[in-house]
């Protein structure tokens, strides 16, 4: 079972350095955790990776159990082996893409009824299963099944839901038979203050390992994200690790470590790569605007990843233009090793116990995606999302 120390606590802020220590390796903390759902970070290898500084990925239940088969995965030697990550991994237990695919699963006490967005065949979950399943993985760190409620929702659904998530947490760990594994509970309780204080309560009184927090970052705005973030940390032991999943944009992450987060995971910096925006202390750059068709330089002069090391913008942009697959590649090197790099210089700062200025200088140059157009985008991706997957129910 992996085990959590403090190393160092900024005296002016939240923020703390820690070590997450796994039988797969130590994790520095604050740390990012790249999503690899179906087994592989897209477009990159495992001894990549590791060249990025990424120290712990994650994987995901519900589309390692859909395909290729959790089964396949178990003779295969587990996850670790099958992928060829010798280090941590984390796997969620899938109750996020449930919810994301709302319109293709039904949710009971016993667990959940759902519609496979590959094929439409029907499957169950409890959470007794989604424990059975992640101790078949052999990830280092598993989490509880839980009913992610919708942003938008009204008080009494999203109340049914959180107490649902902690029925399901405490029968999840009376399902855990694997002691090397640790189980994490995720808090709930969507946009309401009273309800996230008690989940975070209810949930630190079981004395779990470790703990998430979820339902956040689903399309409310930041400043009601963070405010929801603070309710629930403020109720979490200090001496355990604090991981807000979902969360990946770099002033979110700022953001986060300033009030106390160690762990983040996000396919934003993956997915937004592909699409051609890439991460600079200014802020994110659509290398597809014609602005960089003849740039001679880097596309972030202060990055050190082998992208910037090796090709100017104006390479890139013609990459991208040309629909090369190498642009996703090179794109997606970028943006890990600028999210693990901030996650390296927020530790630093931490120990050196100048964190608050750093965090101000940081967002003082970088420059956020305009608040309405990132909540209307997380909105479009969620119903273009649901619209994908829900094609077998017409």
């Amino acid at each position: 079972m992996s085990h959590f120390k403090l190393v160092k606590t900024c005296p002016h802020s939240q923020a703390r350095a820690g070590e997450l220590v796994t039988s797969h390796g130590i994790v520095p903390t604050p740390a990012f955790m790249p999503v690899g759902s179906q087994a592989t970070v897209k477009t990159l290898i495992p001894e990549e990776l590791q060249n990025l500084g990424v120290r712990i990925i994650l994987g995901n239940t519900y589309h390692l159990y859909l395909r290729p088969g959790v089964e396949v995965v178990t003779g295969m030697g587990g996850l670790h082996r099958f992928m060829a990550w010798p280090g941590p991994i984390l796997t969620d237990s899938g109750g996020y893409q449930l919810f994301s695919l709302s319109p293709l699963c039904k949710v009971v006490e016993e667990g959940v009824h759902f519609r496979s967005h590959i094929d439409g065949s029907q499957h169950f979950l409890s959470p007794e299963q989604v424990i059975a399943l992640q101790e078949k993985l052999g990830a280092d760190i598993i989490m509880t099944l839980d009913h992610c409620p919708a942003y938008g929702d009204g008080l009494e659904v999203v109340r049914s839901a959180t107490e649902r998530s902690h029925r399901w947490a405490e029968r999840c760990r009376q399902a855990q038979t694997r002691q090397d594994q640790s189980l994490y509970p995720i808090v709930q309780g969507g946009t309401f203050t009273e309800l996230r204080r008690h989940s975070a309560r209810t949930l630190a009184s079981l004395d779990f390992p470790g703990y998430g927090i979820g339902g956040l970052s689903l399309g409310e705005g930041k400043e009601i994200m963070l405010a929801m973030l603070e309710e629930s940390l403020t109720e979490l032991p200090l001496d355990k690790p604090r991981y807000l999943m979902g969360v990946g944009s770099p002033d979110d992450l700022v953001a986060g470590v300033a009030r106390g987060v160690d762990l983040f995971d996000s396919a934003l910096p993956t997915r937004v790569a592909r699409t051609g925006a890439l991460y600079t202390r200014q802020g994110r750059r659509n290398i597809r605007n014609a602005s960089w068709q003849r740039h001679d330089g880097p596309i972030d002069p202060g990055c050190d990843c082998y992208t910037c090391r090796t090709f100017t913008g104006a390479y890139l942009h013609h990459l991208f233009k040309a629909e090369e697959l190498l642009a996703y590649r090179l794109a997606t090197l970028h943006n890990v090793r600028f999210i693990i790099r901030l996650m390296a210089e927020m530790r630093q700062a931490i120990s050196e116990g100048n964190f608050p200025s750093f965090s101000q200088d940081f967002l003082a140059s970088y420059q956020p995606t305009d608040e309405e157009v990132r909540v209307e985008q997380k909105q479009k991706w969620l119903r273009s999302r649901r619209e994908r997957m829900n094609y077998k129910e017409a």
